[in-house]
């Protein structure tokens, strides 16, 4: 058809489904060649075009096209590379975020954008949100999962690398432009979108189009919202102690914008600057009621409860900057490149509600739950009258992290015959800077009686709005944050700051990256091989301060550290449409900043502190696959991997040995041995063109990563006094992923329903001795379907419907039975109107 939004590399069957793909091999591949930048139209062309690219790649990697649209197949980055072999993606609300690559967690992945680096939002993690990220800013994007030696070495699972939109990606003048409404069934809200695109190439001399000038930009807000229940796994057993139903009222606001230049005077030379700019702005409502039973019950028994109404509202804006320029020029036999990047991001909290909790007068008698699963409240009517609740106190705080890189690198490649066999040798350096930094406020507003406010002043009474639409059950009336404001805006502030709280959560860490590397490439015949050696050198310098029973303590750590990171890469061509890849790399991921912060707080015999003596992760990888390419929009590919991880971090309680034998808490990260990740990738997709009409526009494609992890940690047993050591899975990893999609189009009419499945994984790790109460997520299956239909050659329409089966979230602790936190979302809908020239 005209144009259509692209589809990732197609969606995970099982190998009966590959088998039938190898078994239809009557379409003849094409010869591999360089991809060129052409217009892409429909999903077989989208597909077709990313598969060339992942075809002549010296690294193993899937690619997801955006189309001539400029746009993606989903809202989000970090949806649309979820649809890619062995990548699944943890949602927040409901919506994709952050990107876990063959098992390994979100920070154990990096993310580039045109090359450069992206660092971090939020204060405590290196992984970047890639819901921030809106999709119509992008042109394609590559999960990398063999390093080369001229590539960072920062990633265990893989590389997330974002390309922006270029005046070449077009043949002339283009420019687009789109609006789209959503319709949240959960809230019952429509929420507006707004898009556009434009490029165009100019000439500077000899009559050439040689300069190009391409531009985005994007704009969202979605009003939607979630109903929760959730006990953190506080069970006993068969009985639970306590646990919330929370109502969840979001808007978010997405806007993104892109300025890309591009300059060829000639065959041998070019240059360009990227730019890309993104606000991710993220209003949250969140009302809760908490039940506490003084004894812990089963389900369907009553006893006494204390009761609590408890709201928090705050507003969190996120941005980042990203700004590359380059260039490349051929000397002959001599190839020299550069590149220089900026980029930056934040994360800005103003003054908001953290939390106001507002306690029950009276304990509620005849309360309890029932399934165990979702747990419903028994309670009585009083539990439901705000005249029964009191203002106990208010937390309020902000917060701003900043987190920048900036980087230099140039390479020298030459090329060169060796015993008649084509060569290049390339070396190069690259020294980057980053500064991450946390600044968090608190004040904490209590004891308001002793401050004059008198019983009806802080009755809940006086702060309640309207009932809560709550799919779970009864939940009763809301809480105004603007009355809470307004009752502490008459408070003195300072004599509610807390500046411990403040102080230890404070971090400055700047990390020095100086690294060179050499690699050659050889081809032989139907052989090319790529070996080289990385070096990466990394000073670190942490700046915190502690709080020791009251008592302030700056603490500077300072450490160096060296990695010599060997890569060996080959690739044969066994005939013209299929090839066998192998890779051994050596990759390493420094810990996060918030397991690295140097802050802490010792009170009394409790202590909570940050490990800014981390070891670096570090992991040997091994890759073996096959690649058969069927004409337009076809392969059938098997990998395996294999990776040895060294000092993988986990959280861990320290209290009863060592310096801290006589603490009851002593909460921080700990280095582990070692683990082991290995599993097997299969891919396959198909257009159906041989049939005849209308079967020939059948799109088949499926995708499956299966799994198995294996670690240890180690910690104190405060229950049995002694040292052990327990086995777990690598947390974040599903043992088995996978998508499947059935697409069908025409010149006119593109269709495509897609489903994609996670299984269950280890989300948090509780006490040594206490496996039963480690938190898991469940498995997950997402259904989507999407129709477009062309008015005319440049007009387009389309619908989306997503979650179809309306997919909960839900964690469970030790066992399915017992609940953690349940969440609903409901379905989303979608239309949309799409101008294009071209």
């Amino acid at each position: 058809m005209y144009r259509r939004r692209s589809r990732a590399q197609l969606v995970g069957f099982t190998l009966g489904s590959l088998a039938l793909g190898i078994a239809s091999g009557r379409l003849q591949a094409a010869e591999a060649g360089p991809t060129e930048h052409v217009q892409v139209v429909g999903q077989a062309a989208s597909i077709d075009n990313a598969l060339k690219e992942q075809r002549s790649a010296d690294s193993i990697k899937s690619v997801v096209h955006a189309d001539g649209v400029a746009q993606l197949p989903d809202q989000n980055v970090a949806e649309a590379v979820q649809r890619l072999p062995g990548v699944s993606v943890e949602r927040d609300q409901g919506e994709g975020r952050f990107v876990t690559v063959r098992g390994l967690a979100p920070d154990l992945n990096s993310v580039t954008i045109n090359g450069t680096l992206v660092p971090a939002p939020e204060s405590g993690r290196r992984a970047v949100a890639l819901d921030v990220l809106p999709a119509e800013l992008v042109q394609s994007l590559s999960v990398i999962k063999t390093l080369t030696p001229d590539m960072d070495a920062n990633s265990l699972g893989g590389t997330i690398d974002v390309e922006s939109l270029s005046a070449f990606d077009h043949k002339g003048l283009f420019y687009t432009g789109s609006s789209e409404a959503s319709y949240d069934k959960n809230t019952r809200q429509t929420s507006p979108k707004f898009s556009g695109a434009a490029s165009n190439r100019f000439s500077l001399g000899d009559g050439i189009d040689n300069f190009g000038v391409a531009a985005a930009l994007s704009w969202q807000k979605r009003d939607f919202g979630s109903d929760n229940v959730e006990t953190g796994g506080d069970w006993d057993g068969a009985r639970l102690q306590s646990f919330e139903q929370r109502d969840y009222d979001i808007s978010r606001e997405r806007t993104g914008g892109g300025l890309n230049f591009d300059y060829k005077p000639d065959d041998v030379s070019k240059y360009y600057l990227r730019t890309l700019y993104s606000r991710f702005k993220d209003d949250e409502v969140r009302t809760t009621n908490a039940f506490e039973f003084a004894d812990a019950q089963r389900a369907g028994e009553t006893g006494d409860a204390e009761g609590t109404r408890k709201l928090k509202a705050r507003t969190e804006t996120q941005e980042i900057q990203s700004y590359v320029f380059g260039g490349e020029r051929m000397m002959g036999l001599w190839t020299l490149s550069g590149q220089a990047g900026y980029s930056e991001s934040s994360e800005d909290s103003p003054g908001h509600i953290a939390g106001a909790t507002f306690v029950g007068n009276d304990d509620f008698a005849g309360t309890g739950f029932y399934d165990r699963d979702k747990p419903r409240p028994i309670v009585g009517s009083s539990f439901y009258d705000t005249s029964n609740f009191t203002l106990d106190k208010v937390d309020w705080e902000k917060q701003y992290t900043k987190d920048t890189e900036k980087n230099v690198r140039l390479d020298l490649a030459r090329d060169y015959d060796f015993k008649g066999y084509a060569s290049q040798f390339k070396f190069g350096g690259k020294v980057s800077r980053r500064d991450k930094s946390n600044d968090l406020e608190v004040w904490k507003y209590e004891d308001f009686d002793d401050q004059g406010f008198s019983d009806q002043q802080l009755n809940l009474s006086q702060f309640q709005k309207g009932n809560i639409d709550y799919r779970l059950g009864h939940f009763g009336s809301g809480i105004s944050p603007g009355a809470v404001k307004g009752l502490i805006g008459s408070l003195d502030a300072a004599s509610a700051y807390d500046p411990a709280e403040s102080r230890a959560n404070d971090f400055k860490i700047n990390e020095d990256i100086n690294a060179g590397y050499f690699m050659n490439t050889l081809d032989v015949d139907k052989w090319r091989f790529i070996a080289g050696l990385r070096y990466e050198g990394t000073e670190m310098d942490a700046k915190g301060t502690g709080v020791r029973d009251g008592a302030f303590e700056p603490n500077d750590t300072k450490r160096r550290y060296h990695h010599w990171l060997p890569g060996l890469h080959a690739r044969y061509q066994i005939d013209k449409s299929t090839q066998l890849r192998a890779a051994w790399t050596k990759t390493v991921v420094r810990p996060t900043f918030g397991q690295l912060a140097p802050g802490f707080v010792i009170d009394d015999d409790e202590a909570t502190f940050g490990n800014p003596n981390l070891k670096p992760l570090e992991s040997s990888n091994l890759d073996l696959g096959i690649e058969h390419f069927m004409g337009r929009a076809g392969t059938v590919s098997a990998f395996v991997f294999y990776k040895d991880i060294q000092n993988f971090v986990y959280n861990t309680d320290l209290a009863g040995t060592g310096q801290w034998a006589s603490f009851s808490e002593a909460n921080t990260f700990a280095n582990g041995d070692k683990a082991k990740l290995y599993g097997l990738e299969l891919a396959y997709s198909q257009k159906l063109d041989w049939l005849p009409s209308p079967w020939d526009g059948l799109l088949l494609g499926a995708n499956a990563t299966l799994s198995r992890s294996d670690a240890s940690i180690n910690g104190f047993d405060q229950s049995t006094g002694t040292n052990r050591k327990r086995d777990i899975d690598l947390p974040s990893q599903s043992k088995t992923v996978g998508n499947v999609m059935l697409g069908w189009e025409n010149d006119t009419l593109s269709l495509r329903l897609s489903a994609n499945y996670k299984s269950a994984y280890l989300y948090e790790l509780a006490a040594i001795g206490d496996k039963d109460h480690d938190q898991y997520v469940d498995a997950q299956t997402f259904v989507d379907f999407s129709a477009r239909y062309s008015l005319t050659k440049n007009l387009k329409v389309s619908f989306e419907a997503q979650n179809l089966t309306d997919q909960p979230y839900f964690v469970y602790s030790g066992h399915r039975a017992y609940n953690g936190q349940y969440e609903e979302y409901g379905p989303t809908y979608k239309v949309g109107l799409t101008f294009t020239h071209f």
